[in-house]
């Protein structure tokens, strides 16, 4: 079975210095879009849930539903709980099987963060599962400046990288989630100081909407983990609407599913070429 730790995936993409496109998917028909794009791109891939996506769909029906589409694959994929600030919820993804959890504590002072953190990791790593970690808030495109422009030092990053031993962490650089109205201006120097005093990979959020030369130079830095979300979403739901366009008074879904598929298939084969993932399978 391919399935393997996000450590290993990561570890493999920060030393050679390629990004693993990390999707979130919304359910069964988009992951398995993202794992046949994998497979068709030769490449590494992060399957990642939303806690919205898990409440809904409920986590061991996504766990199961993984395991089974990945049984057949010739590349490594890793299951991620992207997001989470409900430890109930981190818990109930461990146990059900995810591969790595990222719990969002950035709504807490650091200390408390810093606390929590800490015994995410020693509840995940006990289990054998990987942990993100987020120190401030990232926002959203639409809620305009907010904490994720303003940093905390990177001293502060890497105190708590040290103290919660998190195996990937999420620094707020001038990205956000959603569409950007303009190419955001990043802050590819604090990945670097980061990365150059702890080592640890880095998750680049936001992904959606960025430019090829931004990509090129965060990855660089060591961004091995770029989430796609927002591009997901919309290849998902554009896809929806063409083919009732193009089809409106045809009711097959079978057919409007592979549609779809092959919507979502395109986009995820897209970004991880342009990430640079495509051939690094092992």
């Amino acid at each position: 079975m391919p399935i393997v730790a996000l450590r290993e995936i990561l570890t493999d993409a920060f030393e050679h210095r390629y990004g693993v496109a990390a999707f979130n998917i919304v359910n069964n028909l988009t992951m398995r879009a993202v794992l046949d794009a994998a497979a068709c791109a030769k490449a590494p891939v992060i399957i990642q849930t939303s806690v919205k996506t898990v409440r809904w769909e409920g986590a061991a029906i996504l766990a199961n539903a993984f395991r089974e589409m990945a049984a057949g694959l010739a590349v490594p994929v890793s299951l991620h709980l992207d997001h989470c600030p409900d430890r109930k919820v981190i818990s109930e993804c461990i146990a059900c099987g995810w591969n790595s959890v990222l719990f969002d504590g950035s709504a807490l002072n650091v200390q408390e963060n810093t606390a929590q953190t800490g015994a995410v990791v020693a509840e995940a790593h006990a289990a054998g599962v990987d942990v993100e970690g987020e120190l401030e808030a990232i926002g959203r495109v639409e809620e305009g400046p907010g904490e994720a422009d303003q940093p905390y030092s990177v001293e502060d990053a890497v105190s708590f990288i040290q103290s919660t031993k998190v195996d990937c962490f999420a620094p707020a650089i001038g990205n956000a989630h959603g569409l950007y109205h303009s190419e955001p201006s990043l802050d590819g120097d604090r990945v670097t100081a980061i990365v150059e005093k702890v080592g640890v990979p880095i998750a680049l959020h936001g992904g959606t909407g960025m430019s090829q030369a931004q990509f090129d130079d965060l990855i660089s830095r060591g961004c091995a983990k770029v989430n796609i979300s927002t591009a997901l979403k919309i290849a998902y739901i554009d896809a929806h609407k063409d083919y009732i366009g193009r089809f409106p008074h045809v009711y097959d879904p079978p057919e409007l599913a592979r549609f779809v598929h092959g919507a979502v298939q395109d986009m995820a084969l897209d970004h991880i070429r342009r990430l640079g993932g495509e051939g690094r399978a092992w």
